[in-house]
Order: structure tokens, then sequence, then C-alpha cells
């Protein structure tokens, strides 16, 4: 079974969103684990679009990555460019993908606006989990 890593700034709102979406399209094909080179806690706001979605997140935690420092993982993915110029050396052979989303916790302008730029990376990243599964595993 592939080992699958998120990787985000805070794991507060993309690598979360990853994580719910890797799992639910990998399966048993993967474990899947989010982490962030801080630790921001998860974003109720996150919590809430992926519920609308179908797509539970409510038990996830936030974590950072130094917890999975003695996993061999298979795939490490970057959600934002900050993680990817602070990702830690790994002593391992994963591939490493990068995408930078858009972090939807920085969003402006009414509870509708703010939580409509939420659903917008959402879709971003459910399609991107969507291929990433299709083509990896």
């Amino acid at each position: 079974m592939k080992k699958i890593l998120v990787l985000c700034t805070g794991n507060s709102c993309r690598s979360q969103i990853a994580e719910g979406y890797l799992r639910h399209f990998a399966g048993s094909k993967a474990i899947v684990y989010s982490a962030g080179v801080e630790t921001h806690g998860v974003n109720p706001k996150a919590i809430a679009i992926m519920a609308e979605d179908g797509i539970d997140i409510s038990n996830h935690t936030s974590n950072h990555i130094d917890e999975y420092s003695n996993i061999d993982f298979d795939f490490v993915i970057t959600v934002c460019d900050n993680a990817k110029e602070r990702c830690p050396y790994f002593p391992t052979n994963a591939k490493k993908f990068h995408h930078n989303f858009p972090d939807p916790a920085k969003a402006s302008g009414t509870g509708q606006e703010v939580m409509n730029a939420f659903r917008a990376v959402r879709e971003q990243v459910k399609a991107y989990s969507e291929t990433f599964v299709k083509e990896n595993l």
C-alpha cells in the first residue's frame, strides 16, 4: 500500500482538503497523511465545505511534519509554495509533486464571498486529487 504525505504551511485548509479527497479517491490503495511546516488547527470553513461535498474531515488533526519523519513515503505533495520552499529533507525515495493552490484562509469580503473562495479551492483540490490517484496509484 502506498503512503502519501500532503504538505502545506499550517495544515489547516489546503492540505486537509487534499487529504480528504485523496483518501476518498484512493480508497484502500493508499494511506494518506497531511502535515504542515507549522500547525494552525483545522479550519472550520474547510470542514464545512468538505461536508457540503460529503467528505467528513471533522476528525482530522493539524500535524507538524516532524511527526512523520520516520515514515517512508512513496509520494510527497506540497500544495503551497511556502511549504515547498520550507520542506525539510526526507531521507526517502518519495516522488515529489507540487501544486500551488490559492490559500482560502486569506480570502476577504462578505461571509458568502469567503465561503465561495473556499469552495473554489475545494474544487481545484478535488480535481487535482482525482487526477493524481488515476495517474499514480
